[in-house]
């Protein structure tokens, strides 16, 4: 049904894409019927389908038959009453199964031994790897069998945690009478971290279970724990030490096991399974990580569908397969509710979801109380039908998910969870503070506050909350009410108090204020010359420290705002801060997907980490903070934390979310070259060039650990999935692993003949890959340390190995390229034409991303890892030719030499939108209210963009030359280009359409401007004149005459009464606008002056130049102001934002920057980034005294 609803939307794109509207007046349907046809919620009705198709235009007879096709499957199933299959589909084996669970004796026998001799065992496994059924269908039967050796249990009881542990089962943990032990089952330990939010009752509970060691205790305790936590685990001491030796791994099945749990149910029950299905089901399932219960639910599929007593391959291939059965299953289950019921659904599935942060999704059994939701008959109806189908199970009044396979083996629901993901997250807050409350009697301590409130009001729907939670929520707001009423009372008594005190204040402060002026006149002139000093070391070190060179001009603008000092100030943070709207501009070191895949960190040795969008390909944020080249870049398992680390010695934490530094880790005395979480993102390992690898709590912030592993330089690190085992390589040749448990080494893999710079861990944890400087990438077995194979890279240095998440492939890199090999075949299978020293794959195996090599062109691409051809680039550093900001200051527009136009959010440093406008684009503005952006350029068109969808509006053609300026009128009404065929075009804004050709020039027309009141059009260009044109009667007005070369920008003062402009004779010149006459000519700059602003107060003229500097001038005495150097490119456009506090420049090297023109609002910035990152630390380098922010 899928398919089909997919077939119906193709059908209307390749109808012309009509939209929904023009189909309904075709059709005689509505909109919402007919779009509701097409999103394959359920199969729309004959009578729908038909009208649809012929409003696309299609033939109506063979669409009635795809219809009719789709029915007649749906309706296929055979009802087989009560009669009870012989496997268990996704739901566990019970007890009383024991009969059909056939494939793990080898396993059952294992653990009943290790139990026999020990009181506390814990069972590992995958997800789906079968231990809650290993447990109950294989120990619990052997226990109470009547060959069992030795004393009989007294009890057997089977739990799982919950959110309360300790207040759910208190009675339970108590040994029951009898002579023999009472056995206590924990299935799904996980929960303890993934559900009960309260940590000293999870070590309670812990600590009760652990009594069991003593024999005196009567207990004996058996977990089942999913393996991804088992370095929660070891964050116990006492647990991990019990684990140590009584320890069980539910791996997966043989060959002929898997032939069991296949045939040997079916033969219980008299059945036959054909050896062709047995044989396809044994080649799905054998490589494929947690498949069991995707399995079993299968042939129980395949049962319903089975011809007599026979199960057959052709019933099997009609579900879809082991993959799409279980799917196929949950779309036919919600595809026959109601609207109202599927919406229903949604909220009963999602309730029994927990969303994982820095680990998988997993389910969280529920109170059937807690679903009273909707209209009570509807959730009956709902629960019902999704327990009959087995997604969901009842057991004592808690409702829980079959098995956690559903969360990723049915994409709506896996859909649903990355749709709702934040609010789900939040929702479970509420639900863990609601019940708070409740216990503590409705305490109005324990209500919401602040942010927490807010989110929680503003994002939670009230039909997705329970009564209680609705209490709270309600409770929470009506408290906050009561307290802004209050305040607002206590804030009325005080501002009296405050009027008075601030006059006292005042008088005081004018007192000191005098005497302050007095002292300062007699030391003026040996503050300047001491400012003066400090602007020159800052422009000496601003190459190699730009953090010092920040410094020493804060200091020295602090001492006095001199000249110098202001330019020294506004060019050194303009320095630090060059590479926020452009890629990186040194090679890139290290690269990293965030665990959604939703982003890319990129690490460069211009010192910077890259946050980049992998949907749009756009740059998100810049982190700027370390010293040094960045080294490596981690993200931890939930995504909220990104850990960078440097040649600086350090590494940093960073808040993705805000793009902001939490932390700097400090210790290592040399470089830092590998950084990694944990699994838990508890611990933060990271390796040094020192020799040593420090372990940090990432909540304290401090070495937990520090290991010497290698006799050299620590190079590269990785954790086990299962968060285990540490593997660190390095200069040695040597890779260590580690047991996270003990801290010790475990085992020493050796073969590489020369450095190991890369370390990698396959997703099963069983193998772990090395990259060397010999060219080889090593495998070996985790378990036995022993080699399984070396894959040769073309003889150069290997400097990145990672798996792809299936572990089916390998990705290794080095200056030759990057090559992928089969795991299994030991082969390669395919190469990237791309030398570059980092490769990671994309959370789903989709995309691989890698870092070019060539320091000039420090991209990072991304490749398509099934087709390997590539798919984007991340950083182009095409040469940008103009530059624009939006009316309001807020977006920043950027035009390419390749056509590209890339809009900006100056607040975030983030790039919002990107698109092909045409050949090169010379001239761009905005319209005065921000809607509309013009562009115009290399193919002698103009085009006009809508800046919200990003669409072209309008395209105007009439130039038969390219367009160089372009410029709308203040009023909006009238848009201006000026061309390199000589002449300048006004448009009609509204009519879209020329309005008058003004002629006059005899040469390009580079640069153009309205004045205020939209009344006159300055142009000027290549003929070395400036004319001035009336709007309204299309004639020139004046001709002003004076630049010895080519004008280049032209700009009016606020008020009207100044025109500037400058051009290729390097000078700028001021002209009265009424009488035409030449004010002053400012000389300063030794190149081409390319761009031209006035600051809204009127008084500072700014100019940008080829010479590579900006200059801020003083409108009425001609005076410099200052001068900024930011080591950029020759600056070819520049544009200021309309509050005057920024400037934005382009650059023929591509460079794109915003420059801070405020030096007291930079020195505050400074300051702020200072306390942050410790930069007066390197004053010491730079021979400079001492600064206090």
């Amino acid at each position: 049904m899928q398919l089909f609803a997919f077939e119906l939307r193709k059908l209307r794109q390749e109808a012309g894409g009509l939209t929904y509207r023009d189909m309904a007046q075709r059709a005689g349907y509505s909109v919402a019927t007919l779009s509701r046809a097409a999103t394959g919620e359920q199969l729309p009705s004959l009578e729908v389908v038909v009208a649809y198709v012929r409003a696309c235009g299609a033939d109506a007879a063979t669409w009635e038959r795809r219809w009719r096709a789709v029915a007649q499957e749906l309706n296929s199933r055979p009802k087989d009453g009560d009669q009870p299959g012989p496997y268990r589909g996704l739901a566990r084996f019970e007890p009383r199964d024991a009969g059909l669970f056939f494939g793990r004796d080898r396993l059952t026998d294992r653990l009943v031994d290790l139990t026999s001799s020990r009181r506390f065992v814990g069972v590992f496994g995958a997800s789906g790897s079968g231990k809650s059924s290993l447990l109950r269908a294989g120990l619990i039967p052997r226990l109470r069998s009547a060959d069992l050796v030795g004393p009989r249990p007294a009890a057997v009881r089977v739990l799982t945690p919950g959110e309360h542990p300790m207040r759910t089962h208190a009675q339970r943990l108590v040994p029951a009478d009898g002579s023999g032990d009472t056995w206590l089952i924990v299935d799904q330990f996980e929960e303890l971290y993934t559900l009960c939010s309260v940590s000293a009752e999870r070590e309670q509970f812990i600590d009760h279970l652990l009594t069991a060691c003593d024999p005196a205790s009567r207990m004996r305790v058996v977990v089942a724990v999913r393996a991804d936590f088992l370095g929660r685990c070891a964050e116990h001491a006492a647990l991990a030490d019990a684990l140590q030796e009584g320890t069980v791994l539910a791996g997966p099945l043989s060959r002929e096991e898997l032939r069991e749990a296949v045939v040997r149910p079916a033969q219980s029950a008299g059945l036959i399974v054909e050896r062709a299905l047995t044989a396809r089901i044994l080649d799905d399932v054998e490589d494929e990580s947690g498949a069991l219960p995707l399995m079993s639910h299968a042939l129980l599929e395949t049962w319903h569908r089975r011809k007599g007593r026979v199960l057959t391959l052709d019933a099997y291939d009609a579900i879809g397969g082991l993959q799409a059965a279980v799917a196929r299953t949950a779309e036919d289950v919600y595809t026959r509710f109601s609207p109202a019921q599927a919406a229903l659904a949604r909220r009963v599935l999602l309730r029994l979801t927990t969303p994982g942060q820095g680990s998988p999704d997993t389910r969280r059994p529920t109170r059937r109380a807690d679903f009273d939701i909707g209209d009570s008959t509807d959730t009956a109806v709902v629960l019902e039908r999704l327990i009959q189908a087995r997604l969901i199970v009842v057991d004592d009044d808690v409702v829980d998910l079959a098995h956690e396979t559903l969360l990723t083996a049915w994409p709506r629901l896996r859909g649903w969870i990355e749709e709702d993901r934040e609010c789900l997250l939040l929702h479970r807050r509420l639900t863990e503070a609601a019940q708070a409350w409740e216990e503590l009697g409705r305490d109005p301590g324990a209500l919401y506050r602040g942010t927490r409130l807010t989110a929680a009001h503003e994002q939670l729907r009230a039909q997705d909350l329970t009564a209680m939670e609705c209490a709270f929520l309600t409770a929470s707001l009506t408290a906050r009410d009561q307290e802004r009423r209050a305040s607002a009372r206590t804030t009325r008594r005080l501002r009296i108090l405050t009027v008075t005190l601030s006059v006292l204040l005042a008088l005081a402060t004018t007192a000191g204020l005098l005497a302050w002026q007095q002292s300062r006149t007699s030391d003026q002139q040996r503050d300047v010359a001491q400012s003066r000093e400090l602007a020159a070391r800052s422009e000496a070190v601003l190459p190699r420290l730009p953090e010092a060179a920040m410094m020493l001009a804060l200091k020295g603008f602090h001492t006095a705002p001199t000249v110098e000092a202001r330019g020294s100030l506004l060019s050194a943070y303009a320095r630090y801060t060059a590479n926020q709207l452009t890629g990186h501009t040194a090679p890139i070191q290290a690269l990293a997907f965030s665990p959604d895949g939703r982003i890319l960190a990129t690490a460069s040795a211009d010192h910077s980490v890259k946050l980049w969008d992998t949907s749009s390909h756009q740059l998100m944020s810049t982190l700027a903070g370390h010293t040094d080249a960045v080294t490596a870049v981690a993200f931890s398992p939930d995504g909220r934390m990104l850990a960078s680390a440097s040649a600086d010695h350090s590494v940093k934490l960073w808040d993705t979310s805000t793009q902001r530094e939490t932390a700097t880790l400090t210790g290592h005395t040399n470089t830092v070259n590998a950084v990694a979480f944990g699994p838990g993102g508890h611990i933060l390992a990271t390796g040094s060039s020192d020799g040593t690898v420090r372990l940090w709590d990432t909540a304290t912030r401090r070495t937990a650990s520090v290991l010497n592993p290698h006799t050299g330089a620590v190079l590269a690190m990785a954790f086990s999935p299962d968060g285990a085992t540490l593997a660190t390589a390095g200069t040695d040749h040597t890779v260590h692993l580690w047991s996270m448990a003990s801290r010790r080494v475990t085992a020493t893999l050796t073969g590489c003949k020369d450095a190991v710079r890369a370390v990698s861990f396959s997703p099963s944890g069983r193998t772990v890959a090395a990259g060397s400087d010999d060219g080889t990438a090593r495998l070996w077995s985790v378990t036995t340390a022993r080699p399984l194979a070396v894959l040769e890279h073309s003889g150069d240095s290997l400097t990145a190995v990672a798996f792809s998440p299936d572990g089916r492939s390998v990705a290794t890199a080095g200056l030759v390229g990057v090559n992928l090999w089969d795991t299994r075949k030991r082969r390669t299978i395919g190469a990237l034409p791309e030398s570059s020293a980092v490769v990671a794959f994309s959370p789903d195996g989709r995309t691989l991303a890698t870092g070019h090599s060539d320091p000039d062109a420090p991209t990072a691409r991304l490749w398509n890892a099934a087709t390997r051809k590539q798919t984007a680039t991340l950083g182009d550093s095409s040469a940008a030719y103009r530059v624009a900001f939006s009316p309001d200051g807020h977006t920043l527009a950027t035009a390419f030499s390749d056509g590209t136009v890339q809009l900006w959010d100056l607040s975030r440093h983030h790039q919002t939108a990107a698109w092909k406008a045409s050949l090169a684009v010379w001239g761009m503005a905005f319209s005065p209210d921000g809607r509309t952006l013009a562009t115009g350029g290399y193919d002698h068109t103009l085009r006009l963009w809508d800046t919200a969808t990003h669409r072209q509006t309008a395209t105007l053609t009439g130039h038969t030359h390219m367009i160089l300026a372009v410029a709308f009128s203040p009023d909006g009404r009238t848009l201006a280009t000026g061309s390199y065929d000589g002449t300048v075009r006004l448009w009609d804004v509204a009519a879209r359409r020329a309005i008058a050709v003004l002629r006059g020039h005899t040469n390009g027309v580079f640069t153009l401007t309205f004045s205020p009141d939209s009344r006159t059009l300055v142009t000027a260009g290549d003929d070395r004149t400036v004319r001035l044109w009336s709007v309204a009667g299309h004639r020139g007005i004046a001709v002003l005459r004076g630049h010895s070369d080519t004008v280049s920008a032209v700009a009016f003062s606020p008020n009207g009464r100044v025109l500037a402009s400058t051009g290729r004779d390097r000078t700028v010149r001021l002209w009265s606008a009424a009488s035409h006459r030449s004010i002053a000519v400012l000389r300063g700059h030794t190149d081409i002056v390319s761009g031209v602003s006035f600051t809204p107060d009127g008084r500072t003229l700014i100019t940008g130049s080829y010479d590579r500097t900006i200059r801020l001038w003083q409108v009425d005495t001609a005076r410099t102001l200052a001068v900024l150097d930011g080591d950029t490119g020759s600056i070819n456009s520049t544009a200021l934002s309309p509050d005057g506090r920024s400037l934005a420049t382009t650059g023929t090297i591509g460079d794109r920057r915003v420059w801070s023109l405020d030096p007291e609002r930079t020195a505050e910035r400074i300051c702020q980034a200072s306390r942050t990152h410790h930069w007066s630390d390197l004053l010491a380098y730079a021979s400079g005294p001492r600064v206090s922010c």
